[in-house]
């Protein structure tokens, strides 16, 4: 099957990247750890040229072989390559951002290969704190492709990572979300805090460890908050009542509580109802299996599970911006 895509998920951490052929199906894909913030740096010749920059460096070993094979391969990417920091800034949409719009706003930087390569655009909530997102914003559209209008009515998207967004949509357009930085908070107490000291890496996820976390978390002993909470990850393990393996699960539950009690309180508060909105989950599959776990607990009784949803969302958003046609044969 021809490609007609290449579509580029370039954040902070990771590269990944996919080739796409007709409806967005996969034909193969790449992930590698040239993220934004520690590209390559040793020089080579592209298209003839010594190159030293490490964005050309990172896109050349990404899917400069597709590119040989295929020259005309239009190049759609989404994420912090887009950020002040990246490739070509690409200014935020405000919201109310109808994400299938995007793809009418893309920015385009030249590579050494003459390629083209068309950046989304990220989405800004402007407020007296502002909130921000760089990539979400295709994933979401994504996962709005396969709903129906309806199904959006009475939803939350969560993307847990390092820093988690939990984005509401009202026709298409992302009005709402929430920054979490729980991954990166779990990540700093664990290797540059006291409390990494006593922890031991398991030999596999401790569900009880975890539960027990979030227990705590939704508990009356939760309410004084995380900043005393998680000190609980080493006075249990002090005096005996939490083996130092099951720490760093009981540590990350801790935190995902914290942040899913205070999601709750929120979305009661915003919908002015009881009733807790469904949720779609997007991302990794273990970290989406434990968040699943918790929001259970948390009383998100409506939990599903999506995949695909950056494949989907770029190829949506390059028809949108013409880059490709939903018949190439025509």
């Amino acid at each position: 099957m021809l490609a007609q895509l290449i579509a580029l998920d370039w954040g902070t951490t990771s590269l990944r990247a996919y080739k796409l052929a007709a409806g967005g199906q996969v034909l193969e894909q790449r992930s590698l750890s040239s993220g934004i913030m520690q590209l390559p740096r040793t020089p080579r010749i592209i298209n003839g040229q010594e190159c030293a920059d490490g964005f050309e460096l990172a896109f050349d070993e990404a899917c400069g072989d597709w590119l040989d094979a295929q020259p005309e391969l239009p190049v759609i990417a989404c994420g912090m390559v887009g950020s002040a920091q990246g490739w070509r800034e690409a200014a935020y949409r405000d919201t109310p951002a109808n994400v299938a719009n995007l793809g009418t706003s893309l920015q385009t930087v030249r590579s050494l290969r003459g390629v083209d390569v068309h950046i989304v655009p990220g989405v800004i909530q402007r407020s007296r704190l502002p909130n921000v997102m760089r990539g979400e914003e295709t994933q979401v559209l994504g996962v709005l492709q396969t709903l129906t209008s309806e199904a959006g009515n009475d939803l939350l998207i969560g993307l847990p990572g390092s820093h988690s967004k939990w984005v509401e949509v009202a026709d298409g357009c992302i009005v709402h979300f929430d920054t979490f930085m729980t991954g990166e908070i779990f990540a700093v107490l664990s290797e540059h805090s006291i409390l990494g000291r006593t922890q031991q890496q398991g030999a596999s996820f401790d569900g009880q460890a975890f539960d027990r976390g979030v227990q705590v978390a939704l508990s009356a002993d939760g309410e004084i908050g995380p900043l005393s909470t998680v000190f609980s990850a080493r006075s249990l393990g002090l005096t005996g009542e939490l083996s130092a393996t099951a720490q760093a699960d009981y540590l990350s539950g801790l935190l995902i509580g914290h942040e899913l009690s205070a999601l709750a309180t929120a979305q009661r508060r915003r919908r002015n109802r009881v009733h807790l909105p469904s949720i779609i989950l997007i991302g990794n599959a273990q970290l989406c299996a434990r968040y699943s776990r918790a929001l259970d607990a948390c009383g998100f009784a409506r939990v599903t599970l999506a995949d695909q949803a950056t494949e989907r969302g770029l190829w949506q958003l390059a028809l949108a911006a013409g880059l490709i046609t939903s018949n190439p044969s025509r």
